[in-house]
């Protein structure tokens, strides 16, 4: 393939493929690989041929590692012409084949957080159903963070990633009964996987792309939670969950706060794939909610009322889409490859608050799929709220979001989000169709008022 070919959908596939040649031949003959303290040639068509809107002047914005993360390049790697070339082709780095393998499992374990709470509304089956998500959540998430500092091609990472794939697999057909007879195959295998994302992390400071020093911080919470995971899940009652919840808030709290100094310099962030993972995963959560439709429309016969609410239903999921994916996620994206404090803000913004907005997709998925089910009946309260629950928690994901990697809050959206909840208290008597539809007007209405405002910014 010529050079200019170099480009578009062959740009990502062919930086992976081409890492460990042209850094070895950087390292033996560094006077083709630098010119001036430039990127050769290629490496420069490969950094300025990937252009997107708003934000080609920040593509070339890479962020200082902390001093314990410097150190370790400095001595495995140095500063040469090799680093340069690693610093240059990560900017171009997507998302693996192995990695969309990965993913697909989760597409499977966030179906069954779904079929955990449409088996019980309740206010203790949401409990229940929220504590499973966030500890598939966290898995993942942990994943897409080591993904990141390790090298793809690796043997060890894809043998590893592929022994948790089917570890998580495991988990999740466990999960539905996670709080009852498989609770232990549940804790176990999940362990597992936390456990392989550490040994992951320790192979990526044995090469000098992760600070052990970070590693160390977190992985005595790791180690703590997964204890008493194990150790709940030979509990019965309300000891379960309550001990699940302590392992839970303990791995969350670990980078978030008990480690936070060290968390700085874990790794460079490889913005690109990173903000593509976590885009990933609200395509994921956002196919879910599509699945529970079609289940739900295709319990009964189609007709006017049923073809309508599905009809507001995917207005909906557009809806969803379109508030996260149209500006915010590419601006966010921006902002982190410019920002001083890059692997703190990517942990905040994406680890933590994308929680919320994949949890107010699969709230709401598990309300849609009754509203299209039961087209021409009134909505119980409960499939009620977690319809307009689940979309304002959604919104307020996003306005966190927002504020946290913008610095601007989106007041519409969060007026919106108070205002779901006022219309799921008057529309008990309303046929699900029609509460669909309010759902998706007002939707439809917050997007067509944020257009207009920025159409008049950009005037």
């Amino acid at each position: 393939m010529g050079a200019s070919g170099w480009s578009g959908a062959n740009l990502p596939r062919a930086a992976v493929a081409l890492r460990r040649r042209l850094i070895e031949r950087a390292r033996t003959t560094p006077e083709r690989a630098v010119r001036g303290g430039h990127p050769p040639p290629l490496l420069r068509r490969l950094r300025t041929d990937r252009r997107r809107p708003r934000t080609a002047s920040l593509a070339c914005s890479d962020r200082p590692l902390g001093s314990a993360l410097g150190s370790a390049r400095e001595d495995r790697r140095g500063t040469g012409p090799g680093q340069a070339l690693i610093e240059a082709l990560d900017l171009e780095r997507r998302t693996t084949p192995i990695e969309l393998l990965w993913d697909l499992v989760f597409v499977f374990a966030v179906t069954r957080v779904t079929a955990l709470l449409s088996a019980d509304l309740s206010w203790a089956g949401l409990g229940r159903a929220m504590l499973a998500l966030a500890l598939v959540w966290w898995a993942w998430s942990a994943f897409a963070w080591v993904t990141n500092a390790h090298d793809p091609d690796s043997g060890l990472f894809r043998l590893t990633l592929l022994l948790a794939t089917g570890l998580i697999f495991i988990a999740g057909l466990a999960l539905p009964r996670a709080f009852g007879a498989e609770g232990t195959l549940f804790a176990v295998t999940y362990a597992l996987v936390r456990l392989l994302h550490l040994a992951l992390y320790a192979d990526a400071s044995r090469r000098g792309t992760a600070s052990m020093t970070a590693i160390a911080g977190f992985a005595v919470t790791v180690a703590i939670g997964m204890l008493l995971l194990i150790i709940g899940s030979f509990t019965g009652g309300s000891w379960r969950p309550a001990l699940w919840l302590g392992a839970a808030a303990i791995d969350y709290a670990g980078p978030a706060w008990l480690t936070r100094a060290r968390l700085r310099g874990l790794q460079r962030v490889a913005v690109a794939h990173f903000a593509e993972r976590y885009g990933l995963f609200i395509i994921i959560c956002l196919g879910e909610s599509i699945v529970a439709i079609g289940i739900g429309a295709s319990g009964s016969e189609l007709t006017a009322a049923s073809i309508t609410a599905v009809a507001f239903a995917m207005l909906t999921i557009v809806a969803f889409w379109w508030v996260y994916f149209d500006r915010a996620a590419e601006l966010a994206e921006a902002r982190l490859r410019t920002h001083t404090d890059p692997v703190l803000a990517a942990a905040d913004g994406y680890s933590y608050l994308h929680l919320l907005l994949v949890a107010g997709i699969i709230i709401f998925a598990v309300g849609v799929k009754h509203a299209v089910a039961h087209v021409e009946q009134p909505m119980p309260a409960g499939a009620r709220l977690a319809l307009f629950g689940g979309a304002a928690l959604y919104l307020l994901g996003h306005v966190a979001f927002q504020a946290r990697m913008l610095g601007t809050v989106p007041y519409a959206q969060l007026a919106l989000s108070a205002l779901c909840l006022v219309v799921f208290a008057v529309s008990g008597s309303i046929a699900a169709w029609a509460v669909a539809g309010l759902l998706a007007l007002a939707l439809l209405t917050l997007l067509a008022g944020e257009a207009r405002l920025g159409d008049a910014a950009e005037r």
